[in-house]
């Protein structure tokens, strides 16, 4: 399905960051297996089917669509498009995907402005609706919904084509799984969850006390965490987080499950597939906060999530791996840079370094954890976009030093030569990414514009105007160390 995808997209977003995820899912919604995509994709899914299901009531020949918060979203520019496979009359299972749309309206260009306070101005909306009833096309209303929006598309056509790529992968997907259908396909897909759990559940036996967390935001908001044991259990409570964000640094619950999902996989070391079998034995708590904002099912007061997607759930990951002590800090951001105009939006995620654990060291400029993208090559990005990559190198030293070093980060530095509009979404730039065990903290990113030889600090998150000729420079966080620096440190 992934490979499909990738082939017949056109957005440099899908086909060369391959900024996209596939997945199957049993016919209760619950995730089963997937390509080694994007994991704060993937642990959504299942939660996001879910919710789907609950809301509509999928027939044979039908394709759902929504990008929406409320029903197992993540943020408006991950469109999921939802498969229900049936063997005659009866479900199987479902096939979904999720792809990153660059440009899917709101107030700035890549739609994901650093400023939004309301969900309405990162873009259009999608609740959950057909993109394929019965085997009929809506694509005509789709195209209505994306261009009549008060904050609308910039680039329908894009849109459009990555939505036929979307659902060309799913139909592969529902063709593939059909081919399966037998006496023992259910059987089969109920033994994977099963034997996820059962490991899941002689993991949680082996844990020890009550350990805990809190890791806060650039800006002073808080995750807070507490893993126990109880009855058989895993209680992950997240009492103590900060309340609802006043700006777009909102996670909704799917995005929580993900990154439980994923650390759980981490901390499991088994050959495993990622499915919410691992979730069975864990009970999670977590009341109203920038991990579970309310939605009233009005856009326009209902909270801005576009950050919480992106650069919450790295922060969450942070504070799952330090109270599970599982190795130091990686970057702990997916250093968001956009950059548009009237027709276009282009977004990119870029590496930094990962964290050292016992035994070894940190890898340089790796994309870490919640995001696994690749990044636009500069010769498509010089041709495709009015800009010019000036440099693009590691970051020498900026992993923290310990027995076993943090990984460095990257040195990105775009020229632009036509007047845009650039936004930054980025964490660890006031708070750096802890070393383990007496190992040295990472180095914060930074961000700069150069101007008429000028240079200006940027805030982490920031949108703003640029000339031509204007430079912006990102360098990304380098990772914490693990272990007490030796005498000699290593190289």
């Amino acid at each position: 399905m992934g490979a499909l995808l990738c082939r017949t997209a056109i957005s440099t977003n899908i086909r060369e960051r391959l900024d996209f995820s596939c997945a199957l899912l049993d016919p209760h919604g619950r995730l089963l297996s997937s390509a080694p995509h994007i994991p704060v994709h993937l642990g959504a899914l299942g939660e996001c089917v879910r919710a789907v299901a609950k809301a509509i009531s999928m027939q044979p020949g039908d394709t759902i669509i929504t990008n929406h918060p409320a029903f197992g979203g993540s943020h408006l520019p991950d469109v999921t498009l939802i498969t229900p496979v049936f063997d005659d009359t009866q479900l199987i299972g479902y096939i979904a995907n999720r792809a990153h749309h660059a440009e899917i309206g709101g107030i700035t260009p890549g739609s994901m402005p650093a400023h939004a306070t309301r969900l309405i101005e990162e873009g259009v909306v999608i609740a959950p609706r057909h993109l394929i009833r019965a085997g009929n096309s809506c694509f005509d209303e789709i195209s209505t919904l994306l261009t009549t929006s008060l904050h609308p598309t910039r680039n329908l056509a894009d849109n459009l084509a990555d939505l036929h790529a979307q659902l060309a992968a799913n139909l592969h997907g529902a063709e593939r799984l059909k081919a399966l259908a037998g006496d023992s396909l259910l059987e089969n897909m109920q033994s994977i969850l099963d034997r996820s759990a059962e490991v899941m559940r002689a993991q949680i036996e082996r844990f020890g006390t009550k350990v805990t967390a809190i890791e806060k935001l650039d800006d002073g908001h808080q995750i807070a965490v507490s893993l126990e044991k109880r009855d058989g259990k895993l209680l992950l409570d997240f009492t103590g987080t900060s309340g609802v964000h006043p700006r777009n640094l909102n996670a909704t619950t799917a995005i929580v499950s993900s990154a439980v999902l994923y650390v759980m996989r981490l901390w499991l070391q088994e050959d495993l597939p990622l499915n919410e079998g691992l979730m069975e034995p864990l009970e999670i708590v977590l009341p109203v906060s920038m991990l579970n904002p309310t939605f009233t099912g009005d856009a326009a007061n209902d909270p801005a999530v576009v950050g919480g997607n992106v650069e919450v759930s790295q922060r969450l990951v942070d504070t799952l791996i330090n109270a599970l002590g599982l190795q130091a800090c990686s970057q702990g951001t997916m250093n968001n840079f956009l950059f548009g105009g009237a027709g276009f939006g282009y977004y990119e995620t870029i590496a930094g370094g990962s964290g050292a654990g016992n035994g070894y060291d940190g890898a340089h400029a790796l994309h870490t954890h919640m995001t696994n993208t690749a990044i636009t090559d500069p010769e498509i990005l010089e041709s495709r976009y009015s800009v010019r990559l000036r440099q693009f190198a590691i970051r020498r030293g900026s992993g923290g030093a310990g027995t076993w070093r943090g990984g460095d980060g990257v040195v990105r530095e775009f020229e632009f030569l036509q007047p845009l509009t650039v936004s930054l979404l980025t964490q660890h730039r006031v708070e750096a990414p802890f070393g383990m065990q007496e190992g040295h903290e990472g180095q914060k990113g930074r961000q700069r514009l150069m101007r008429d030889g000028i240079e200006t600090q940027l805030e982490g998150c920031a949108s703003f105007d640029v000339r031509a000729g204007d430079r912006v420079m990102l360098e990304t966080p380098g990772g914490g160390g693990y272990g007490k620096p030796l005498g000699t440190e290593r190289s």
